[in-house]
């Protein structure tokens, strides 16, 4: 296989703060002297707060993701994907004589929990500021947080449009958007498969309905709509009746706005209801999980859009050359894992941090940091990579490359083209409903 060229062509909008008698300007100087005075406390505490998570040694950073539960696969493979990174740095000196230290909280993919976790780390946690947060509905839930705080939050696995749009000077993307994803998936299905049946499979939350409403927009630009919807609540696999809402309009193809145990499950219920069609999954389902909980059998063909290549495909090399080092820091600080597209995500991440933190000198504050994310310009990453950002665009990457599940693994695909030569056999329409004998799965627990 060869790989898919990198992809972006969705537009990320930008955005941006007397005289008189003596008796009089006495009266004015008694008045604004202590309001001045005032003026020099706040500037003094925003000062403090700027330094926060900062000691001689250290610089601590907070982070809340999913360790544990239906999504545990995602917190944890990009949580080791960073440490892989960071523990390397700190082996080696650290940053201007600081090691960077992680304060991670589980919040099992749920709102509240991620939202109790936030508060507690800046109030309680003496954190400098926050690090690879995993999941959109959990992300989305303590903007107001950050934005209250001006703490900077670098580096989110989700491509969520709420966390570009409006701007914020203190959320920091690395990877491209979910919008991106859906409008050159939808693309390829449209132009390279000739499909104009797509249907849109969806969490019934933040996340599905940012990929509903990308793959919505990328349909509309050419001129068709999704002939169907169906969803399911997040963290069940009751995926049934958005599965029969599914059926009943024949689909060419289903794009699917998920995790890997729900899509899993609908991918194998759809093929057992006689359903033909391509699925489409985004980058969030998690290739490695998926491809497991499958494992080989899907009957119809299951592609996956990526922000970064597969570690160990042979045209990773050209594309991120840096992937070699992390799956060699993985093969040294995480010998039981197999290195994986997620985890090299979060290496990336790390690999932002890393350089901000170096350029921002030893006496940063959070604002100098951000000024030094901002200066990152055609940092390498390897190969073709380059991470940029500027004072009114955070998001460092537009890449999103395509995966095709075969013999167990997503590899690289060139073009849609040769997908639809691995269609099952037409055999007639699809059943009216899902069958009630679907079979049932379970995804393995993750080790922490």
């Amino acid at each position: 296989m060869t790989f898919f060229p990198a992809l972006s062509s969705v537009s990320r909008p930008h955005n941006t703060r007397v005289r008189g008698a003596l008796s009089f300007v006495l009266t004015v100087l008694l008045v604004l002297l202590p309001a001045a005075g005032c003026d020099r406390t706040r500037d003094t505490a925003q000062e403090s707060r700027s330094r926060t998570g900062i000691s001689d040694t250290e610089i601590r950073f907070g982070s809340s993701l999913p360790l544990t539960g239906h999504a545990s696969y995602l917190g944890i493979q990009t949580m080791r994907g960073a440490l892989s990174y960071i523990k390397y740095i700190n082996e080696n000196g650290g940053i201007h004589g600081r090691r960077i230290v992680l304060d991670v909280r589980d919040d099992g993919y749920d709102p509240p929990r991620c939202l109790a976790n936030t508060q507690n780390l800046l109030i309680e946690g003496d954190v400098f500021g926050l690090f690879c947060y995993v999941g959109t509905p959990t992300t989305v839930r303590v903007l107001p947080l950050i934005e209250e705080a001006r703490i900077p939050l670098l580096g989110m696995f989700t491509g969520a449009n709420r966390l570009r749009h409006p701007f914020s000077r203190y959320v920091i993307n690395v990877r491209a958007s979910y919008y991106q994803e859906t409008e050159a998936a939808v693309r390829h299905l449209v132009q390279d498969l000739g499909f104009t049946r797509i249907a849109v499979f969806y969490q019934y939350d933040d996340y599905g309905f940012d990929g509903l409403t990308g793959t919505e927009l990328a349909l509309r630009e050419l001129g068709l709509a999704p002939v169907a919807r169906g969803s399911y609540q997040r963290g069940t696999l009751d995926v049934k009746e958005g599965l029969n809402r599914i059926l009943a309009a024949d689909p060419q193809a289903v794009v699917m706005v998920g995790t890997y145990e729900p899509c899993a499950r609908f991918i194998r219920m759809a093929a057992d209801a006689g359903m033909r069609a391509v699925f489409h999954t985004l980058s969030f389902a998690g290739a490695e999980e998926l491809a497991r909980l499958l494992h080989g059998d899907h009957r119809n063909p299951v592609t996956m859009s990526q922000v970064v290549p597969p570690p160990s495909a042979p045209q990773t090399p050209e594309l991120m050359a840096d992937a070699r080092q992390y799956t060699e820091l993985m093969r040294r600080y995480y010998p039981q894992d197999t290195p994986s597209i997620i985890g090299l995500e979060g290496y990336v991440n790390a690999r932002v941090l890393v350089e901000a933190l170096r350029l921002a000198g030893r006496g940063l504050t959070r604002e100098s940091f951000i000024d030094a994310v901002e200066s990152l310009h055609a940092f390498p990453l390897g190969g073709r990579s380059r991470v940029t950002f500027s004072n009114t665009d955070h998001q460092g990457m537009d890449q999103v490359y395509f995966t095709l599940l075969r013999n167990g693994e997503f590899v690289l695909i060139k073009d849609f083209a040769p997908v639809r030569d691995l269609l099952p056999p037409a055999g007639g329409r699809p059943a009216a409903s899902a069958p009630d004998t679907a079979r049932q799965h379970n995804a393995r627990g993750a080790q922490s």
